[in-house]
């Protein structure tokens, strides 16, 4: 898929290491993005904060484990990672998507979507979103779910405004 200012692809193994730079680089400076799904990969560690509030963290071994992740889905046919890029190739946002089959029926998991901060507003997570319903699409996957951080509210907001709705609050025993 092409804009006028960037360009939606398939991301490639080859492209592991600028999606890993972008991803630990964006939640070190952004936290809030952390969910229960960080956490339970290991890339990020559920603390509790000087004022007894719970808070993600990246873990210390966040770049391992996210390598592994990574790679395992763009190893995956059940799993797609999509790019943007400008025509100079620098990265201006991904996703994650795969399909899960332990429910009913298969259904598709949009695990992630990081458009970096000087890239937002323009575009480029909607772009990044109707790519990921298309393969959902030519998967045949008709339900589709997605995770957040708790304190990430411009996701939320996002989110919502591109047709999801809050279906359920996620707990961990700390």
């Amino acid at each position: 898929m092409k804009t006028s200012n960037y360009t939606i692809r398939e991301a490639v193994m080859a492209d592991a290491e600028r999606l890993q730079e972008a991803f630990l680089g964006h939640i070190n400076a952004h936290t809030e993005y952390i969910s229960h799904g960080e956490i339970q990969m290991g890339v990020g560690v559920a603390v509790h904060t000087e004022d007894g509030k719970f808070a993600g963290r990246p873990s210390p071994n966040a770049a391992e484990m996210w390598h592994k992740y990574i790679t395992e889905h763009l190893a995956s046919d059940d799993a797609a990672v999509f790019l943007a890029e400008n025509a100079e190739r620098q990265l201006l946002g991904f996703s994650v998507i795969d399909i899960e089959e332990d429910g009913a029926d298969p259904f598709g998991m949009l695990c992630d979507l990081l458009v970096l901060s000087e890239n937002r507003s323009q575009g480029i997570g909607t772009a990044l979103m109707q790519r990921d319903f298309a393969w959902f699409k030519e998967k045949g996957i008709k339900d589709i779910y997605l995770e957040s951080g708790r304190e990430n509210h411009s996701a939320h907001a996002f989110f919502e405004h591109h047709g999801f709705e809050h279906v359920s609050n996620i707990y961990k025993l700390l």
